[in-house]
């Protein structure tokens, strides 16, 4: 019998026919991969000469160094300021003072409003067009910080308002202050609550990365342009290019999952929930 009170164990026709299911599915997929790489390969798009300057060194290297380390340097910072730019105005957007209040709801709402696109068009031609300040590479850097804070900014005050009240009431009995509640108190928690919303949004920004190709900002998108231009290889370049985010967005996800078990436990949210619940079988009473 299934320890869970939301879940009823499946009988044997039903396992039997997600069995049937998964079979389907698995068949779909690989049907739909022989697809894709017949039509490839009636294109002609396999062929050795297409596919020559992703087994050579020099190319290798320029992908690397040029394309890979500058996307996953721009995510990098992009996703330190974010958290930074979040955690400000998360906490603003509840603060008892409306100055406060009021101004980090008009800065998180504007900034998630705003297209990342067009948000880094923007901040190119006001701070990068005429000798100005920032490079392609930091206007991307801003306009990510930009967004991906306003969306943390959301996740951290859903988080901080996810904690029992009754946590910071105990806090404020013993004589702590407001900042010290927020800080020792309702922040660890939030944090600890909101990190699959918070990995997640690093995957977005590392993705997004990718719109700094239309303000020449570097990347793996960019370093793709003389590639395929030298070889006219759009697809194979397409394909590699695809290859590489993926890989990265898996090793950076399955990074972020070990930070959150270490810091949260292995045990599911529902799981420590639903034990207590379940635990007393000889009960017929309502759970409090």
């Amino acid at each position: 019998m299934s320890n869970s009170v939301l879940f009823d164990a499946p009988g044997p026709r039903t396992v039997a026919r997600h069995r049937l299911y998964s079979v389907l599915s698995v068949l779909a997929l690989l049907a739909l991969v022989a697809f894709a790489v017949w039509r490839l390969h009636d294109k002609g798009q396999l062929e050795y000469e297409l596919w020559e300057p992703f087994l050579t060194p020099e190319y290798i290297e320029f992908i690397l160094v040029d394309g890979l380390v500058k996307t996953v340097q721009m995510a990098f910072f992009s996703i330190i300021f974010a958290i930074v730019f979040g955690l400000v105005f998360g906490v603003g957007k509840l603060s008892d003072h409306r100055v406060f209040r009021w101004t980090s709801w008009f800065v998180v709402e504007f900034f998630r409003a705003v297209p990342v696109l067009l948000l880094m068009i923007f901040v190119f031609f006001l701070l990068a067009i005429g000798n100005g300040p920032l490079s392609p590479f930091w206007c991307v850097v801003a306009a990510l910080t930009l967004y991906n804070g306003a969306v943390l900014a959301e996740v951290f005050r859903a988080g901080i308002n996810a904690v029992p009240v009754g946590q910071a009431e105990a806090a404020y009995a013993i004589g702590m202050r407001k900042s010290q509640v927020m800080v020792t108190v309702l922040l660890p928690q939030a944090v600890k609550i909101m990190l699959p919303a918070i990995i997640s949004q690093m995957v977005v920004a590392l993705k997004d990365t990718s719109l700094g190709y239309a303000i020449l900002a570097p990347g793996l998108t960019a370093v793709g342009k003389p590639i395929y231009l030298e070889f006219k290889n759009q697809v194979p370049t397409a394909i590699v290019i695809t290859a590489i985010y993926v890989i990265v967005n898996l090793l950076l996800t399955w990074l972020a999952t070990k930070v959150q078990k270490r810091l949260v436990g292995e045990k599911p949210i529902l799981a420590v929930a639903a034990t207590p619940a379940a635990a007393p079988t000889a009960t017929t009473g309502p759970t409090p």
